[in-house]
């Protein structure tokens, strides 16, 4: 039993109506950055400067924020490729079946690490890959190539034999581009699904039931000489508003409802639950390769924007996560989603809606939870047995409502390679 007296006093450094009008309808009070605060919502730039030891302040019981110190080891490419590897060998140690290869030798449930590039490239010599730059988002600096002498060229452009550019200090990563990916009116999109961690260890995660399908302007062609228009392969609102035919009125998106009623009449309602099973499973063994480096903050919470793509065969892949995805409204429906995607955060993040107690660590009720569904909670796994299931020979994953999701397919956890 706890009273907590007064107002939540909060701040933010994201000016987005999305979320001052969550605080205000709250009755909260908005206070500058330099006064006490209890709630602050803050870019990824801010909270380096909040946990640094130069500027660094410690947090009171009584502060929460909005990002984990090192989200960057999920949400920054290269790192999340780390600790992915990471995670696959300690899997292997154990035995587990997640860890297995096929008759090549390579792995089949979380994507390989090809230190011979090069090599690869040579086995797949009609493959395109595609590179992107670790730490930028919006699909800002990302190309596709096709030919060992594309690299090559860039690599030299760079002033580096390496992949990392030594002008602007960048790094890249490079993978497999999904060049067979589900069409749907002959144009490609991808998945935002938001996920909401409360606690890393032990993990606790939820899935937001309204993400959405973001759908590319120009109809998909794998042709060589459109490798270079990204209208055909990025699905990016930031790049798509540009095209001739971004729709302004739904903005290329489609919920995921719509996806899912779209895919249960064309390819039935076995292998859709199984697709977004399978979507569960990426997610929670994501979280689960970065859960022991994370700064588990006690004064922490974060809401990723997962990307996932699907190929023709109802195959997921993770794309990559983003720690501040969009809350930019680029349409009227948009602003709705991003407005309850708010609400229902705080509901969980910030119980009661009063001042916070990061001593108090409950699972929030039921009823709270709005669009959320629990995803993963480590310590119900583990207490019923299924988190067993989950690195057992069995497949199982502990999915959404705590059920356990049969994975009969062979989700791949990443396709950086």
């Amino acid at each position: 039993f706890r009273i907590m007296a007064g107002k939540v006093k909060w701040v933010t450094d994201i000016e987005k109506s999305v979320l001052i009008n969550n605080f205000e309808k709250r009755g909260w009070i908005q206070v500058a950055e330099n006064e006490d605060w209890n709630f602050y919502w803050m870019s990824v730039q801010t909270i380096r400067n909040v946990f640094s030891v130069e500027t660094g302040y410690r947090l009171s019981d009584d502060q929460i924020v909005n990002h984990f110190p090192n989200h960057y080891e999920l949400t920054r490419k290269d790192l999340m490729v780390k600790n992915i590897k990471r995670y696959r060998k300690e899997l292997e140690k154990e035995g587990s079946p997640l860890a297995e290869k096929d008759e090549n030798g390579k792995y089949i449930y979380l994507a390989a690490d090809y230190n011979l590039f090069v090599e690869e490239f040579r086995k797949n010599p009609s493959s395109t890959w595609i590179m992107k730059p670790c730490g930028k988002a919006q699909g800002k600096g990302i190309f596709l190539i096709n030919k060992l002498s594309q690299i090559k060229k860039w690599s030299r452009d760079s002033k580096t034999s390496s992949f990392v550019s030594q002008s602007s200090k960048e790094a890249y990563v490079i993978s497999l581009y999904i060049n067979n990916p589900l069409l749907i009116g002959g144009k490609k999109f991808d998945l935002r699904l938001y996920v909401l961690v409360s606690t890393y260890r032990p993990l606790r995660c939820y899935m937001y039931k309204l993400g959405f399908c973001r759908f590319c302007t120009v109809k998909y062609t794998p042709s060589t000489s459109e490798l270079d228009n990204m209208f055909v392969h990025l699905t990016n609102v930031a790049i798509q508003k540009h095209g001739d035919d971004y729709n302004h009125i739904h903005g290329g998106k489609w919920t995921v409802s719509n996806l899912r009623l779209y895919l249960e009449s064309t390819r039935g309602k076995e292998v859709t639950n199984k697709l977004f099973d399978e979507i569960h499973w990426i997610i929670v063994q994501s979280l689960k390769a970065v859960a022991p480096v994370m700064n588990n903050d006690k004064h922490c919470f974060e809401c990723y924007g997962y990307d996932i793509i699907i190929d023709d065969k109802l195959k997921p892949w993770l794309i990559e996560v983003n720690a501040s995805p969009s809350l930019t409204s680029s349409t009227a429906n948009d602003r709705i989603l991003k407005y309850n995607l708010i609400n229902d955060t705080l509901n969980i993040a910030v119980p009661n809606g009063e001042i916070p107690d990061c001593k108090w660590n409950k699972s929030p009720p039921k009823e709270v939870l709005g669009n959320y569904e629990v995803l993963y909670d480590e310590e119900m796994a583990q207490s019923d047995g299924s988190d067993r299931d989950l690195r057992g020979r069995s497949g199982q994953a502990t999915g959404a409502k705590g059920n356990r999701a049969r994975d009969t397919g062979k989700p791949v956890l990443t396709t950086w390679k």
